[in-house]
């Protein structure tokens, strides 16, 4: 999908996004509107705004804080891009408030309660992002996996990452599914771990039939 840019207080947001409430939007206040992908490239700075007429079509939806408020008669390829424009922003967003997090950081220092202020999203959440952000170069993430799918393999080593990444992609594991091969290799481990400190040890040990852990004989 081509993604134009938008120039804004909080930087390049990336979004074929067109600011700015008018008349047109139904009377919501502070609307944008979804714009359909260019294929001309981003418009540089200065640049006059393209024509206008009767064959130009308009936006098919307004944005607000709380709503998407379609501007036309949408076919069913219009209400597709949109989706599609509207799921990217969902995915995304959290990569680019954690790396725009980052740069100010380490720009500035430490900006996280600014940034909560503007962005409105609390200390810890933003906190969260950027280590997400930081631990994933931009040649590991997978844009056909979601964020809480990075998120869990976060704490990870990269060959780690990259092995998980790909088999949770070409597997098509959803988060619950990674979720769970993770915590049954945690648990694998653990049970390696102590059966190798009996062992080392020479004590017995019986296995609990609830949980699978070895518990150790007096």
């Amino acid at each position: 999908m081509h993604i134009g840019n938008l120039r804004g207080e909080r930087g390049t947001a990336l979004l074929h996004l067109r600011t700015g409430p008018t008349m047109s939007m139904s009377g919501l206040p502070n609307a944008v509107e979804t714009r359909p992908p260019s294929h001309s490239g981003g418009a540089e700075e200065g640049a006059q705004p393209a024509a206008t007429g009767p064959r130009a079509r308009r936006s098919p939806g307004a944005l607000t804080k709380i709503a998407w408020v379609p501007q036309r008669d949408l076919d069913h390829s219009d209400w597709l891009a949109t989706g599609r424009r509207l799921g990217a922003i969902g995915r995304c967003s959290q990569w680019w408030i954690g790396d725009w997090i980052r740069y100010g950081t380490a720009k500035w220092g430490e900006k996280y309660a600014e940034a909560a202020r503007v962005t409105g999203y609390d200390v810890a959440s933003l906190r969260n992002m950027a280590w997400v952000a930081s631990r994933f170069e931009l040649s590991l993430r997978n844009d056909k996996l979601t964020w809480s799918h990075h998120v869990l393999l976060a704490p990870l080593d990269a060959e780690q990452q990259r092995a998980w990444l790909r088999r949770a992609s070409e597997e098509r594991l959803s988060v619950a599914d990674l979720r769970l091969e993770l915590r049954a290799l945690r648990a694998g481990a653990e049970r390696r771990s102590h059966a190798a400190v009996d062992t080392a040890s020479g004590g017995e040990s019986d296995v609990c039939p609830h949980c699978g852990h070895s518990l150790r004989s007096p």
